[in-house]
């Protein structure tokens, strides 16, 4: 199948396979690969992209499904001028990564959350990164990114 897709602001028009995810399109025939692959059953979110700005878990999307559409990835986020998006500066200021490795699904899902939610409380950011999932950093770094990417100044606690 043939389809059309923005990605980071450049048209790619490829064929597919009708089965084939999201996540390998993008790796595989996009190359953007700052979008891992982490669990490919969904449960993880390490593959969070935005797509037509609402953030979806590229392994569970099908390549076809994005035909027409605009997709932003963590390579996107920041846009031409190559400067840091300012999750991607508050999560370095704020040391919200250790491995990395879930930190562009959890930067794009906070950009789908502060897009509707543009000063949300710490619950509303835990909320709003349910289903991302981080094995090293406990959140509380994240939460504090988040919020401070936000301007908010809200105290976060355990």
């Amino acid at each position: 199948m043939k389809i059309s897709v923005t990605i980071d602001g450049v048209r790619y028009e490829d064929d597919v396979e009708a089965r084939l995810l999201l996540v390998h399109y993008l790796r595989e025939q996009a190359g953007r690969t700052g979008t891992p692959i982490g669990c490919d059953t969904s449960n993880c979110g390490a593959c969070t992209v935005l797509l037509n700005g609402r953030s979806v878990k590229s392994c569970s999307v099908l390549a076809v499904q994005a035909d027409g559409a605009e997709v932003t990835t963590i390579q996107g986020l920041a846009g031409d001028s190559g400067a840091l998006h300012p999750l991607q500066e508050a999560f370095h200021e704020e040391h919200a990564l250790q491995c990395g490795y879930c930190t562009p699904g959890m930067i794009m899902a906070a950009a789908d959350l502060l897009s509707e939610n543009p000063h949300p409380t710490e619950e509303e950011v835990r909320d709003g990164l349910e289903g991302n999932l981080c094995r090293c950093t406990g959140y509380q770094n994240i939460v504090r990114a988040v919020l401070r990417a936000a301007g908010a100044t809200a105290e976060v606690t355990a």
